[in-house]
């Protein structure tokens, strides 16, 4: 009977798709995580897909568990579209999962886990990395030297795994760029934070090109705020050249990072 329950765990398949975003007070992040929903919406087809947010905007959790249901939804996997796994992932969303599933019986779902280090997302990183050398005054497609550092930049936890997964997928993103002098530095919650690590970087003599690159999902207030601390760097160390990625944005790869979460283990809550 173990058996036989595990097969219909593993052969679960989702007919709905609940993509919770984190929320933000920046409109043109909003309307980014909402083009990311449209966009997979349209590579997941015939599934049902609904977007909404974890905190300040409509709809909320509930009112997206509610609209999917109210078209037929049976399964339904719920997928946050979070980096990594931290308070949201691991308490907030299931406890509100859990309150919405009351309401709809009948209605079975599972979690799919964070981004993370999945395989779409760092190869997106590393387009990020490749686009910002493009644009450096050191010249179109120039090669990553010993004069060049790689600094990612993370948001930040008090998760001691989330902040832990961070400077691993820094290490892969620095590694398969090419970058032998790498660092991760993190905006608020973590350290160590991302002005120390830019002026320890940009000190060092041997280094004339910093490569700054958020792992962030969408613009807002954040990357704004790394944005203007790279350009105080800039100020305090004349002599290096700072080149700010673009965050990752609403476009396939991470549409795909999602799917990829979403449907290649999907066991039955």
């Amino acid at each position: 009977m173990i058996a036989t329950d595990q097969a219909k765990r593993t052969r679960f398949q989702p007919d709905a798709l609940l993509l919770i975003g984190h929320g933000t007070r920046d409109p043109q992040g909003t309307e980014q995580f909402f083009e990311l929903t449209q966009l997979l919406r349209q590579r997941v087809l015939p599934i049902d897909v609904e977007g909404c947010l974890l905190e300040f905007q409509h709809p909320t959790i509930d009112e997206g568990w509610n609209a999917l249901a109210s078209r037929g939804a049976q399964s339904i996997c719920v997928a946050p579209l979070l980096l990594f796994a931290a308070g949201h992932a691991r308490s907030d969303i299931p406890q509100a999962i859990r309150q919405c599933a009351q309401q709809t019986p009948g209605v079975v779902y599972h979690h799919s886990g964070p981004l993370s280090r999945c395989p779409q997302v760092v190869e997106l990183l590393l387009q990020r990395v490749r686009s910002a050398l493009q644009g450096s005054v050191s010249g179109p497609g120039a090669d990553v030297g010993e004069q060049d550092a790689l600094v990612m930049v993370g948001r930040g936890s008090y998760d001691k795994c989330a902040t832990t997964d961070m400077k691993i997928l820094s290490e892969i993103v620095a590694h398969q760029s090419g970058f032998t002098n790498r660092a991760v530095g993190f905006y608020a919650m973590a350290e160590p934070r991302l002005p120390s690590v830019l002026d320890r970087v940009a000190s060092n003599p041997a280094i004339r090109r910093v490569v700054v690159q958020p792992h962030l999902l969408f613009q807002g207030r954040l990357y704004d705020a790394i944005a203007n601390l790279v350009d105080e760097a800039r100020s305090r160390h004349p002599d290096v050249e700072f080149v700010l990625g673009s965050y990752l944005g609403p476009c396939n790869e991470v549409a795909d990072a999602i799917a990829y979460r979403a449907f290649r283990k999907a066991k039955l809550a």
